[in-house]
């Protein structure tokens, strides 16, 4: 898969391009449905397969108030993508110039001259362009001057169908917010996980028995809700460990957090990874976060919580 940032000097595809075009947060089940169907109609037609997508969502620079929190960062998204199987994603640099750019100049700026494209394909509820006024209706009448034809593909359900019930990123992040993992895990098709630099905390874990490594998410991320969890810890290593995961506000010992914090614990290992990049994937649910009247209940329960994410894990 080759990366086309825009305003950078790559060279545009060679081929003539089947096209995909969206935010694609998440890479779920309904975006892989998607680009599976544009691989197929691309090697029926000797096209290659490309994703315009965004380096960041552009919600958050049209309306950011209330701009979604992002299930994957760009590096992750990519990533991502690169296991769909295409040929070339092209990346649109998303800032208030671009936002305020006509549905048509963008058509003609990024499917006609940068990838020559022949066949685009989008959901029906697409839109894009300034004031939102491009849509399939727009691409549809343009592809006919331009040589190009439009597919706008009905939205599709955790089995692949089309469904009024479809796998979005939004559904995602409701699923996430209201501590429904398992119906996270489903539409996206692998564990939800995120990524940050493990920081310094105030080495409470150190204390209780229960080393953990505080990676620090940025706030754009969406995470969660507040719980333990069990799940995986990916270091720099590569390697994937199992680790029990304390997300919330530490409710024992502070009276009024400002925010989250993710510790993870990794079972069964002491090593130093302060200043370290990690990944951590949440596998299962395993309670609220909880108010401990004494120390000493906090140090059993959280002895309880290794246990359980030990034997969850072990199969795995």
């Amino acid at each position: 898969m080759q990366v086309i940032y825009e305003n950078a000097d790559s060279e545009h595809p060679a081929h003539a391009c089947a096209v995909t075009i969206g935010a694609f947060d998440g890479v779920h089940l309904g975006h892989r449905a998607v680009i599976a169907q544009l691989r197929q109609h691309a090697r029926q037609h000797d096209l290659a397969t490309a994703v315009v997508t965004f380096d960041r969502h552009p919600a958050s620079v049209v309306r950011p108030e209330s701009a979604p929190l992002l299930l994957t960062d760009l590096e992750q998204k990519l990533e991502l993508l690169e296991t769909c199987d295409v040929d070339y994603v092209y990346v649109v640099h998303f800032d208030n110039q671009r936002s305020s750019e006509s549905a048509a100049d963008f058509v003609k700026r990024v499917l006609i001259d940068a990838l020559d494209t022949k066949y685009v394909s989008v959901g029906t509820d697409f839109h894009f362009g300034k004031d939102r006024a491009g849509n399939v209706e727009m691409l549809s009448a343009m592809g006919e001057l331009s040589g190009f034809s439009v597919f706008g593909h009905q939205l599709i359900g955790e089995d692949g169908r089309p469904s009024h019930n479809s796998v979005s990123s939004t559904r995602i992040r409701a699923a996430l917010r209201a501590g429904d993992l398992p119906a996270a895990t489903t539409m996206l098709g692998r564990l939800h996980e995120v990524r940050g630099i493990v920081g310094h905390g105030d080495g409470r874990a150190r204390d209780l028995g229960y080393r953990t490594a505080n990676v620090m998410i940025g706030d754009e991320i969406c995470l969660p809700a507040d719980g333990i969890y069990a799940g995986w810890y990916i270091g720099i290593d590569g390697q994937r460990r199992p680790c029990a995961i304390s997300l919330g506000r530490r409710p024992t010992f502070y009276e009024d957090a400002k925010r989250s914090l993710l510790e993870a614990h990794l079972i069964d290992f002491d090593g130093d990874l302060y200043g370290q990049s990690a990944h951590v994937q949440f596998e299962y649910r395993l309670r609220d976060e909880m108010k401990f009247d004494s120390i000493d209940a906090l140090i059993e329960q959280m002895g309880r919580d290794v246990n359980q994410c030990r034997e969850l894990l072990s199969n795995n």
